[in-house]
């Protein structure tokens, strides 16, 4: 059972996102400050799961040893910093597909609770995207966080045009965990 859970989605989140897709190890760049906001959260006891859309895969642009590499590269970055990746978990579908794991809906987070037994009202997910924020309202996740890094500009104009508000928004992850790490420790 994992306690404290922070849901985190990957590009634009961690590390930067491309048009491009991140499709190599060499493509995979931590944002500033991630890694050692991930070991902020560690130190205070939370733990992270990463949920994230890779339809690279469905695509046939990215193998799954290819993501296997850059998720040890993520882990390892983390590490390095005191932090810790409890899971990963990845939709591997094309956006035509219509399986229920690709964010918004909420089978990742559907998945991580079955795995984890985790209360999805006391975890908080913290994305860049309409679609991470729609997907940790779908999932039934009680707080929901959306960073201005990746494509977050852009969704907070989309959030706002559809009178959808997450419970923060983040200039990156550092911000984010700091108001997250406040208001954990104030519950």
């Amino acid at each position: 059972m994992l306690q404290r859970v922070v849901f985190l989605d990957r590009d634009g989140v961690i590390n930067r996102d491309s048009a491009d897709y991140i499709t190599r190890v060499e493509a995979f760049e931590f944002l500033p400050g991630s890694c050692e906001a991930l070991g902020r959260l560690a130190a205070a006891g939370c733990s992270v799961v990463v949920v994230t859309n890779q339809s690279a895969l469905g695509r046939g642009w990215l193998t799954a040893e290819g993501l296997a590499a850059i998720h040890a590269r993520l882990e390892a970055g983390v590490r390095e910093h005191g932090g810790r990746i409890h899971d990963i978990l990845v939709c591997p579908h094309r956006p035509d597909e219509a399986c229920g794991c690709r964010k918004p809906r909420p089978g990742l987070i559907a998945e991580a609770r079955r795995r984890h037994a985790i209360d999805l009202t006391a975890a908080v997910m913290v994305g860049d995207s309409v679609r991470d924020i729609e997907c940790g309202r779908n999932a039934g996740v009680g707080t929901v966080v959306l960073v201005r890094t990746g494509n977050g500009r852009q969704a907070e104009a989309e959030l706002g045009r559809r009178g959808l508000p997450p419970d923060f928004i983040a200039e990156d992850l550092p911000e984010a965990v700091d108001w997250i790490l406040r208001l954990t420790t104030a519950g």
